[in-house]
């Protein structure tokens, strides 16, 4: 959650140096939906997520990737890169709808390396050097945890209608928001790149 507007957002991070990080704010049954895969957590019925993995092993397909394409008027836009019968497809997405696809089928994740280029920020040093040392990022990861620990999977029983109708009023222009300071607020963002860093 963003400190000051509560907003849901997920927080991209560059494997390599210099680690930069992508923050994408997005709906709540998305966040939620991302929570439960990543913490194990099961919800009493399939979520839409849920049905859209189940499709894509029950047809025989294959989640090669997901990667974060575009950063454009403030929203996120990202791509499904999928094998199956008929060969590879891509597939545009919403980079949060990807990223708990991706969770929940073992995808790698990836930003283009345009997008970290503009949005991309360097975390907050404790040195010159700029660089996130271990103990920053397990506290950092700690925080999250606590966060996903108070989440009730019972209170996605319903697929999250409630929270859906209201992000997607916010998600009319079909990607995910940059930053909720300067843009309207939206949906949600993620990142990794063709021939960029992957991030986890």
């Amino acid at each position: 959650m963003e400190a000051t507007s509560g907003v849901p957002l997920v927080v991209l991070r560059e494997d390599d140096a210099p680690h930069r990080l992508l923050p994408i704010f997005i709906g709540g049954p998305e966040a939620a939906a991302i929570a439960l895969a990543v913490t194990g957590q099961a919800s009493p019925r399939p979520l839409t997520h849920d049905l859209m993995a189940a499709l894509v092993q029950s047809l025989d397909g294959h989640l090669d990737s997901v990667e974060v394409t575009e950063l454009r008027e403030g929203s996120y836009f990202a791509t499904l890169s999928v094998h199956g019968a008929a060969g590879e497809q891509r597939l545009d997405t919403r980079p949060s709808d990807a990223i708990a696809l991706a969770v929940r089928l073992g995808a790698p994740l990836f930003v283009a390396d345009e997008v970290l280029d503009e949005a991309g920020t360097l975390p907050a040093a404790e040195s010159d050097e700029a660089v996130m040392d271990e103990v920053t990022i397990d506290q950092a990861v700690d925080q999250f945890r606590a966060f996903l620990d108070d989440i009730d999977p019972s209170q996605f029983a319903d697929g999250g209608r409630g929270a859906l109708a209201e992000s997607e009023r916010g998600e009319a222009s079909g990607g995910d928001t940059r930053d909720a300071s300067n843009t309207t607020e939206t949906d949600d963002t993620e990142s990794d790149a063709s021939g960029g860093d992957e991030t986890t």
